[in-house]
């Protein structure tokens, strides 16, 4: 038995290192790949990554839709990683394979590539969450599922940040755009393999999962659905200044700090998270998740203020000890939101009766993500274009100030407004152990219903 849990445990790891693959490259490198390696504007660059978002609007609750109606023999959410593995790795590949076209056509083939990626990636890495409340309905269960799932996030983010760079210089020897194109099909395999892995070992076995469940029905779920409404919009907010942050670091190192050769080895330090992801089962045993939410998010702020310290002495061990206090609290922000989504499912299934996982993940975590991100990676690339950013060159005092802004006070910001909604969760927690009790009643009462049923047959 133990060991059939840890498995799970280990491939449900493997389905968000396989995730992060790809990812994680478009996150930290894409709009750096935009502007210096493939020669579109900050401001075109930005464009790209607002329309994508635009359109993650409409895919994310379409993908959710899809799933809370999927019923196949593998269940809701697994065979996702089976059917989207192979599209989604091969356009994430061809995001970063460029061809020799004119400005206009540049943007139209970017915007087309990364679209088509991002449209993908929702629609597997939903799976990745939506499968949690299928997996166990063990609250505390959940939390290390998080926790492990949290660890492979971190670890994807680490062998990509510490390898990609290095493997683009080796392929391309001295051609950042030949690098990219050869090195990212590498990655691309890996997320193939993993994903695989997830769909062979993992099992769905809540059975008020295998329902279809409309559109019309789904939508039930998420009206009044308070705790849910809270993770939305702190989630989103999250989103936005973490990946501003990164978004930003590459410029900021570079430009700010002349010493563009520290971005690999800060964007690296993300592993220190790991850190508090894995006290985060004891942190939520000795104190309220929301505590320990808001508290996270309000260490992310005192982080971005130490590297603004740090930038006034030009001193970068005050800027690292600034980002990395914001990488150990980010990582308690980060994972808390995807356990407790699973929460959120059963409060709507409680109050409305629907189990609607497929609409509440796909909107609660991968629009929030995707959304966040676009916006986290659009508002720094606009706000150095107004700044009068020029890429490759000496950066004026206007610009630099610009930099500054999008890298330490753009996230600081979006920080301390996420915690606001987190304050109103302590009511919500403390509801979920009758939830778990009506919840397990009623589904004794449906079993036994149908168990006569097919007996009077």
């Amino acid at each position: 038995m133990q060991r059939e849990i840890m498995k799970s445990r280990l491939s449900y790891t493997a389905s968000e290192v396989a995730g992060q693959l790809v990812f994680c490259v478009i996150s930290f490198y894409l709009l750096k790949f935009y502007t210096d390696v493939y020669g579109i504007s900050a401001a075109a660059a930005g464009g790209i990554l607002l329309v994508a978002r635009c359109i993650d609007a409409i895919d994310a609750p379409v993908w959710g839709v899809i799933f809370d109606r999927t019923a196949s023999r593998w269940g809701k959410s697994r065979p996702w990683f089976l059917w989207l593995c192979v599209p989604y790795a091969i356009t994430g590949v061809l995001t970063f394979t460029t061809f020799h076209l004119g400005p206009t056509a540049k943007i139209a083939y970017a915007l087309c590539t990364y679209v088509s990626c991002s449209v993908l990636y929702t629609g597997i890495n939903t799976p990745v969450t939506s499968i949690l409340a299928s997996l166990t309905p063990s609250s505390d269960e959940r939390m290390t599922l998080t926790t492990f799932r949290m660890i492979g996030s971190k670890g994807g983010v680490l062998f990509v940040n510490l390898t990609l760079l290095k493997a683009v210089q080796w392929f391309g020897h001295g051609d950042a755009q030949r690098g990219f194109m050869i090195a990212v099909p590498v990655y691309a395999c890996g997320t193939i393999v993993l994903y695989l892995t997830a769909f062979r070992n993992l099992r769905e076995t809540v059975e008020s999962e295998r329902v279809r469940v409309p559109f019309r029905t789904s939508l039930r779920a998420v009206r009044g659905n308070s705790p849910w409404l809270i993770i939305f919009f702190s989630s989103l907010l999250f989103w936005i200044a973490f990946t501003a942050r990164i978004a930003a670091a590459p410029y900021f190192f570079e430009y700010v700090m002349h010493n563009g050769a520290m971005t690999s080895v800060a964007d690296s330090l993300d592993v220190v998270s790991l850190a508090s992801i894995l006290l985060l089962p004891w942190f939520c045993r000795i104190s309220s998740k929301r505590t320990v939410w808001a508290t996270s998010l309000a260490w992310s702020v005192a982080g971005q203020i130490v590297m603004g310290f740090g930038v006034r002495s030009h001193s970068m061990p005050i800027v690292l000890a600034g980002w990395i206090v914001g990488f150990l609290a980010c990582g308690i922000a980060m994972a808390i939101p995807f356990s407790i989504l699973s929460d959120s499912v059963d409060f709507g299934e409680w109050k409305s009766g629907i189990r609607a996982t497929g609409l509440l993940t796909a909107v609660g975590a991968a629009f929030c993500l995707k959304a966040g991100s676009g916006l986290g990676g659009a508002l720094p690339a606009w706000i150095m274009a107004h700044f009068h950013y020029v890429a490759n060159a000496t950066q004026s005092s206007r610009s630099l100030a610009g930099i500054d802004l999008s890298f330490l006070w753009l996230p600081a910001l979006c920080y301390g407004l996420a915690i606001l909604p987190v304050l109103f969760y302590a009511r919500y927690e403390r509801m979920e152990p009758e939830i778990q009790c009506e919840l397990e009643r009623r589904r004794a009462i449906a079993a036994a219903v149908a168990a006569e049923m097919s007996a009077s047959v």
